[in-house]
């Protein structure tokens, strides 16, 4: 197999994007962009300065694209970044975005449209919610771990929860593959869990009780602000929680064992890491 040309991952020091750096050194040549540079392969990158697209972009191939985060409307700062990818000899990009978003849709869904038909050679990743949501500072870990508490607008709508791991593994392949993907992948861990479901398996492993409190997609909006989200992005994830206790988000797929070959991790392998020591 070849050896493709040098790969950006946007978003590269991120939950997905430091993943898959992990997965593809050694076969490829890597650019992280970063705002804050530190290392030889990283190199300076801020959606909000143009001025710093044209050099992340010299002698690229491949990209793989996570959008601004927290910004409601990532289309106007991502389409003028695609234009000058394509100018400058970039073949293949492989989208971020969730399972939650169709294309068309206001805000991320309208980048599904673009990357396929801005460059040859696309796939758009599809994930469901992300089991890392549970660690860090996301407000669904930071509930676990000041009240014992997640506090969601989901209902007893259910979620395929999958592991950062997972989805890094089908980028890879996405990005590596001689013959581009070029289609959107739904990934989901292997099995469907409400969040009440999730909080019992944290119970379970860790000995500590969580449960789960679901609220109006108000009070969610209102939380969230709170904790520092910007009050249009809130909104949007509110009505994302809205639209799981519809049933939005209760699919599995066979993505991860079809692309990478190994079967996805479970929510209750993955609680382990919960788990005090």
């Amino acid at each position: 197999m070849n050896t493709p040309s040098t790969v950006l991952i946007t978003g590269g020091t991120g939950t997905t994007g430091s993943r898959i750096a992990t997965l593809l050194r050694g076969q490829t040549t890597l650019r992280i962009a970063t705002r804050k540079p530190s290392s030889g392969e990283h190199v300076r990158f801020d959606w909000a300065n143009p001025a710093t697209h044209g050099p992340a972009l010299t002698g690229v191939g491949r990209i793989y694209l996570v959008a601004p985060v927290g910004v409601a409307d990532p289309a106007p700062l991502v389409r003028p970044f695609l234009a000058a990818a394509v100018r400058a000899g970039v073949r293949r990009v492989v989208l971020l975005s969730s399972s939650a978003i169709d294309e068309g849709a206001p805000g991320l869904g309208a980048l599904h449209r673009m990357v396929r038909t801005a460059l040859p050679e696309w796939a758009v990743l599809r994930p469901s919610w992300f089991m890392q949501n549970f660690l860090g500072e996301h407000p669904v870990a930071a509930g676990i771990r000041t009240s014992g508490e997640i506090v969601t607008a989901t209902g007893e709508g259910r979620v395929a929860f999958v592991d950062a791991a997972d989805i890094a593994a089908v980028a890879a392949r996405a990005l590596l593959d001689p013959t581009p993907h070029n289609a959107a992948h739904v990934i989901t861990g292997p099995e469907a869990l409400s969040y009440a479901d999730a909080a019992a398996v944290i119970t379970e492993s860790s000995g500590r009780r969580v449960r789960h409190r679901s609220v109006s997609t108000a009070e969610l909006t209102t939380r969230l602000i709170a904790a520092g989200i910007p009050a249009e992005f809130a909104a949007i994830l509110a009505g994302l929680d809205a639209d799981i206790q519809r049933g939005a988000d209760e699919r599995v797929t066979s993505t991860v064992q079809s692309v990478t070959g190994r079967r996805p991790r479970s929510f209750a392998e993955f609680a382990r890491v919960l788990a005090p020591p």
